[in-house]
C-alpha cells in the first residue's frame, strides 16, 4: 500500500465528514438507504452509552475508505463493523483489510473481552482475520460473520 494512513474520523472536520458521506453514499448506491442526511446522522451522533466510533483511510489528505464500528444496542458486549466503503478505483488493493484490521485492533484495544458482528457479500476477508458464519445466517447473498475476543 502507498502511502495510507487510518485514523479515527475527526467529526469536528466538516471537509473529512462532508468527504466521508460522499464515499459511503457512492459505494452504497442506494438513496433510499444510504441517503446523504441518514449518512451525515450516522457520523455525527454521539451517544454516551452506545458509542460509534469511524474510521478513515487516507492518502494524500483525500479520504480513500471509511469504515465504522458501533455498540450493538441490544446486546452487551456485541460491536458490530459497518458503513464501511473503499473509493471504487481504490479497490482491491488492500486498503478494505487494514479498515477492518484498524477496527478490530481499536475494539481489542479499548474492551476487554466480547464480539464483532459484520453482515457481507464476500466472506473470505473477514475469515482471515478470525470471524466464522453464523450458520443459516445467507439472507439474499448476505452472510453474518462474528469474530469472538
Amino acid at each position: 500500500m502507498p502511502r495510507i494512513r487510518i485514523d479515527t474520523l475527526d467529526v469536528s472536520s466538516a471537509v473529512l465528514v462532508d468527504a466521508s458521506v460522499t464515499l459511503i453514499v457512492n459505494a452504497f448506491g442506494d438513496p433510499e438507504r444510504y441517503s446523504a442526511k441518514r449518512v451525515t446522522q450516522e457520523l455525527l451522533t454521539s451517544d454516551p452509552v452506545f458509542y460509534r466510533q469511524f474510521f478513515v483511510a487516507m492518502d494524500a489528505g483525500e479520504v480513500i475508505a471509511v469504515g465504522g464500528v458501533k455498540a450493538a444496542d441490544w446486546s452487551s458486549k456485541t460491536h458490530i463493523l459497518y458503513l464501511s466503503a473503499v473509493a471504487h478505483e481504490r479497490r482491491g488493493k488492500g486498503i478494505g483489510r487494514a479498515l477492518i484490521k484498524a477496527r478490530i485492533e481499536w475494539l481489542e484495544k479499548n474492551f476487554k473481552a466480547g464480539r464483532i458482528l459484520v453482515s457481507a457479500t464476500k466472506t473470505r476477508r473477514f475469515r482471515d482475520f478470525g470471524f466464522v458464519e453464523v450458520r443459516n445466517s445467507n439472507l439474499d447473498g448476505r452472510h453474518l460473520l462474528l469474530r469472538r475476543f
